[in-house]
């Protein structure tokens, strides 16, 4: 295991990334000395700055002066000049998997894994664990709508992290509750097959020792299978669910009247009461079922935790509300794969019927677009109206024959050149009431702060 001393001057590239910045949090927060590059500025990284980490814009060799160890993220090629550079100087270069251990050495571990709804289960664990004054550590991949953060050192003995499976980070944590939401074939530039994937998750759910609780879904083919495997084996797994009958905390009498979405949580045969969510959906409720059965396993009563959860707020881009101008209603979220935007679009119809429901879709690497084009042909049903921005193409090189104008032709839909030219789209055709929608793993979430600038609402009129 990587040993770390506090003091030691650690530098990250790609400092400014959802999983990298938490670690820097975290490392920061115990007395490491920190400093990190990244290719442009965000919140995050100005809230480190602010806290005492060095941060550079851009990347240089030169930002290694004084460091021990390097931590890369897993999009920085190898010939990186930073990683060139610290290989060249002999100072040990590793990524997120390789840290984990030795971050999370001395506490309780819960790790939260899935293709889908990890970053909100993670952050809804934390908050009823926060709420109950357990005050956990913590990294979560998205900004908590509580507290503005994505990491934090706590006194208790809890250490929640989200387990993501991307470059098989997950393989690095050594956890001592597991939650599996669901497994389906994502990050096909890594995981060649959905083979590959599930193959990922099982040595995952492995890492548990044998007093180790796995809670995962029943409704999730792939995560019932991993549950079956650990029962059978005579070693403590939970289930949740809503459309299997046979699980141990299942949700039923779902409802949503416009601002919560309502139901009521049974533990096998016994009833334990309602829980009213802020945030949309049956994914989210399903969400909820497995924070609330890890919180039971941390010896936390139900109705707390339901209380907890009721004030929940979800993390940044996860259906968060941007703003209203005029009757219409900005949402951002995160999801990037089809089966996501599906999810979300159901949960958009279901809280807000009356309103014409806009999405507006930042395509998220070549490779994923080319994967699951029919997935996403068919992912868009439930909106009335569909903008398509250029691919984000994060760590990818075009392919061929892969574009935004072609899916938009394809669909059909509104085809956008640019994020400005989305936001004209939207300033001229969109009609109150209505609700716009982006699904944006990229930048595209600057769309929503475009359209509800007052002055640029009055340019678009004149």
């Amino acid at each position: 295991m990587l040993q770390l001393t506090p003091g030691q001057h650690i530098h990250f590239i790609g400092i400014g990334g959802a999983g990298l910045s938490a670690i820097a949090r975290i490392l920061l927060e115990r007395g490491f000395k920190i400093s990190g590059s990244d290719l442009q500025s965000s919140a995050l990284t100005a809230a480190l700055a602010a806290d005492g980490a060095q941060i550079y814009r851009g990347h240089d060799p030169a930002h290694l002066q004084g460091a021990q160890l390097v931590l890369a993220s897993s999009a920085v090629a190898p010939q990186h000049p930073e990683i060139r550079a610290a290989q060249a100087q002999g100072i040990p270069v590793c990524k997120r998997r390789d840290i984990l251990a030795a971050l999370l050495q001395g506490h309780h571990s819960i790790a939260v894994a899935g293709t889908h709804g990890k970053t909100t289960t993670t952050a809804m664990i934390v908050h009823i664990l926060q709420q109950a004054d357990r005050d956990p550590s913590f990294i979560v991949g998205g900004t908590m709508g509580s507290s503005g953060k994505n990491a934090a050192v706590g006194s208790g003995s809890a250490f929640v992290i989200e387990a993501d499976e991307y470059d098989n980070m997950f393989h690095g944590l050594r956890p001592d509750a597991a939650v599996i939401t669901n497994i389906e074939h994502d990050h096909p530039d890594f995981f060649k097959s959905p083979q590959q994937l599930q193959a990922a998750f099982r040595t995952f759910a492995a890492l548990l020792p044998a007093q180790g609780l796995l809670v995962a879904c029943a409704d999730d083919r792939a995560a019932a299978q991993l549950l079956r495997e650990r029962r059978a084996r005579g070693l403590p797994a939970l289930s949740y669910g809503i459309a299997s009958r046979q699980a141990d905390w299942r949700a039923t009498q779902l409802h949503d009247d416009g601002e919560r979405t309502a139901f009521t949580v049974q533990r096998g045969a016994q009833r334990l009461g309602e829980v009213r969510l802020r945030v949309p959906g049956a994914h989210n409720v399903l969400n909820a079922l497995a924070a609330l059965a890890i919180a039971a396993a941390q010896d936390l009563p139900f109705a707390p935790a339901a209380e907890a959860l009721g004030s929940f707020r979800s993390t940044a881009r996860r259906f968060e509300l941007r703003g209203s101008r005029d009757d219409v209603i900005l949402v951002d979220d995160y999801a990037h794969h089809p089966t996501a935007i599906r999810a979300n679009l159901r949960a958009a119809r279901l809280r807000y019927p009356q309103r014409q429901i806009w999405a507006v879709w930042q395509p998220h690497t070549y490779s994923r677009v080319q994967q699951f084009m029919p997935a996403f042909l068919r992912a868009f049903d439930q909106a009335d109206h569909v903008v398509i921005t250029p691919i984000y193409p994060a760590r990818e090189a075009p392919i061929a024959g892969i574009s935004s104008r072609r899916l938009a032709a394809t669909m059909p839909a509104h085809y956008a050149a640019s994020l400005a030219d989305a936001v004209r789209i939207l300033r001229q055709q969109v009609r109150p009431p209505a609700l716009v929608l982006i699904f944006s793993a990229g930048d595209a979430d600057q769309i929503a702060g475009d359209y509800l600038q007052p002055e640029a609402r009055r340019d678009a009129r004149a």
